[in-house]
């Protein structure tokens, strides 16, 4: 089975930055892409950004663009979420999820087929 550890999660003051990171792992990973999703208490899940393992091709989430950058490190099945200019409104439970195959619908969290546990990011006003 595949595994995904997400880590970086903290409380940091608006405007600050903050870096996650999502490490993958398993007998026989294989994905074409990994997600940022994030979850605040009484909401729905929400698509953040997504990377392609291969080309690397990004896509963001309007509320993101320009504060966020997803990256990816092949080597060490690793893809990390730099987050600045953070608000309050950025406090959720992030996750990382992949897909085990092609997906042309990257903000539905449907299409995704393993999750790992989250890690909380607190904004303070």
């Amino acid at each position: 089975q595949v595994q995904l550890v997400e880590s970086g999660g903290g409380l940091v003051q608006a405007g600050g930055s903050l870096r996650l990171s999502c490490v993958a792992s398993g007998r026989t990973f294989r994905s074409y892409a990994m997600g940022w999703f994030r979850q605040a208490p009484g909401k729905e899940r929400e698509f953040v950004t997504a990377i392609e393992w291969s080309g690397g091709a990004t896509y963001y989430a309007d509320s993101v663009k320009g504060r966020f950058t997803i990256s990816r490190d092949n080597a060490k099945n690793t893809v990390y979420l730099q987050m600045n200019s953070l608000k309050p409104e950025d406090t959720a439970v992030y996750y990382c999820a992949a897909p085990v195959s092609y997906i042309n619908h990257y903000r539905d969290p449907g299409k995704y087929d393993f999750w790992g546990q989250g890690t909380q990011v607190t904004v303070s006003s």
